[in-house]
């Protein structure tokens, strides 16, 4: 048998808010549970209230419709969930997962209320070949090893489904890149705290920002996916900084 494979983590351990590999899972939920009732919000500040429509398309150009199963695996409070409701007006087959149960529950106030498990990326509590679609919006940076978590989103889709994983990429550009940072990394988290008065608020936002920057790049990601025996990975690029990653199980 051959060795396991050592996990690969989105990004490097940041020590601002952890100390250790071992305690980032529990810091991820931890800051979630905290902020889940002013989180819709705070996402919202970045797009300046356009994201809901963005994830809404993203989902519609990579094959969602009616009829589909369709698992949102780290759905937080459901945006992307409630995105493929909505553009079905509510006949969607939509499974919404997460681990931070203060984020689900503020999900349960919406139309996602019974359609919510509490669950980890890497042990999903279904049998093999459960959805037609798997979709993770702007969470990938907070699971802890991307093989295991790809692995485990191949088992439960079924042969043929498709993965989207939509998240942000730091531009190129040094230039683009500070400022993309000057204003998620310090703005953003600044106008958090005002509006919010929450220091663990802006502090999510500020780490949002860190495991974006410091993310690991397209190519390994890529990798990572055809490791976990997806067929024709690719990542599609929209306003130069969003990456749709997608492929086949």
């Amino acid at each position: 048998m051959p060795p396991k494979p050592e996990p690969l983590a989105p990004h490097p351990d940041l020590s601002d808010y952890y100390a250790r590999s071992e305690e980032r899972s529990a810091f991820v939920r931890d800051i979630f549970d905290e902020t889940a009732p002013w989180y819709e919000w705070m996402i919202a500040i970045p797009s300046f209230g356009t994201g809901f429509r963005y994830r809404s398309d993203a989902l519609a150009r990579h094959g969602w419709r009616a009829g589909v199963r369709l698992l949102d695996l780290a759905t937080g409070t459901g945006v992307v969930a409630r995105a493929a409701l909505e553009s079905t007006g509510g006949k969607g087959n939509v499974i919404g997962v997460d681990p931070s149960l203060g984020m689900l529950l503020e999900a349960r106030n919406g139309p996602m209320r019974d359609r919510l498990v509490e669950a980890t990326g890497t042990a999903l509590p279904f049998r093999d070949g459960s959805f037609d679609m798997i979709s993770v919006g702007f969470a990938m940076r907070h699971f802890g090893d991307l093989r295991a978590a790809f692995e485990e989103m191949r088992r439960v889709l079924v042969p043929g489904g498709t993965l989207l994983v939509l998240e942000i990429t730091p531009p190129r550009s040094r230039i683009a890149r500070g400022a993309l940072g000057l204003y998620m990394g310090k703005i953003v988290p600044l106008l958090t705290r005002l509006r919010t008065g929450s220091p663990e608020a802006a502090r999510l936002m500020r780490y949002y920002w860190d495991t974006t920057l410091h993310c690991v790049p397209p190519e390994v990601i890529l990798g990572a996916l055809a490791d976990a025996g997806f067929q024709a990975p690719r990542r599609d690029v929209e306003l130069a900084v969003f990456s749709e990653y997608n492929a086949r199980a």
